[in-house]
């Protein structure tokens, strides 16, 4: 049986369309997150960005992989249910954490996060992939947006550089330029949603998100997690994240004690 946050319709919608919404899956974890994200954006880690040109307005911060020097990150990716959940979406016996993702539009930030999709920029593959999205304050206009199905398509989106806009690998024909999903009608999926609501997604759906125009800020917390058939591959450049020496080769399994597996179903 699936965790009681989860529906059989939800995951046949997740294996299908490759997106659904949770409804409250950090909802008793949303303040340890704020704290968390308080205590990332004052003590920024060796990957955190800010995205915006000189002269836009606002704040668009990220940073990500700060679960082993945070603490309240590594509590709520411990004790939280997302595991369990992501391992009945992915329809996995397990449920091994990849990375967290903190990403924060301060009131008044126009930029939009530009349509991607995250596969392309990492170093696993898989069809049992999940990342969550969580926004710590009520969302309206600056929910994400997800492409229904675009996990499907049969060439992977070109992966860029948010802030230069350059082609993030030199080997650029493999891939597919970046649509414009609003102009090509292609099937949006977005929420509004309150804090702890979680919107799941598999790695190759091509999303983004709005800017923030309103007076609130939308903090968002992300949960990155692979299942059963992951598997480490090697991309034409640097990865995103890098991860620097791993020590792992094309085909093995993400190593443990990096990644650890946080949920595994009983037999």
């Amino acid at each position: 049986m699936p965790h009681p946050l989860v529906t059989e319709d939800q995951i046949k919608a997740f294996q299908s369309e490759g997106v659904v919404l949770i409804r409250g899956l950090f909802k008793d974890h949303v303040e340890t997150l704020r704290r968390g994200v308080e205590v990332n954006m004052t003590e920024p880690g060796p990957y955190a960005a800010e995205n915006l040109k000189e002269g836009d307005a606002g704040r668009f911060f990220d940073d990500y992989c700060n679960w082993q020097r945070i603490a309240e990150f590594e509590e709520v990716i411990r004790n939280s249910p997302a595991a369990e959940v992501a391992a009945d979406l992915m329809q996995s016996a397990s449920a091994q954490l990849f990375h967290d993702h903190v990403l924060v539009k301060e009131p008044g930030t126009s930029k939009p996060t530009p349509w991607h999709q995250d596969g392309p920029y990492y170093f696993v593959e898989g069809r049992q992939t999940v990342s969550f999205w969580s926004p710590l304050d009520p969302v309206r206009e600056a929910s994400l947006r997800c492409v229904a199905g675009s996990h499907l398509w049969k060439k992977a989106v070109l992966p860029t550089r948010w802030l230069s806009e350059e082609n993030f690998y030199a080997d650029s024909d493999v891939y597919m330029p970046v649509p414009d999903p609003d102009a090509e009608g292609m099937p949006i999926r977005e929420w509004q949603m309150e804090p702890g609501d979680a919107v799941a997604f598999n790695y190759y759906i091509l999303h983004g998100a709005r800017g923030n125009e309103s007076t609130d800020r939308r903090r968002a917390f992300s949960l990155r997690l692979v299942g059963d058939d992951a598997r480490y591959v090697e991309r034409p450049g640097r990865t995103s994240p890098p991860f620097p020496g791993h020590g792992m080769t094309t085909g093995d399994r993400l190593r443990e004690d990096w990644f650890p597996v946080l949920w595994t179903r009983a037999a």
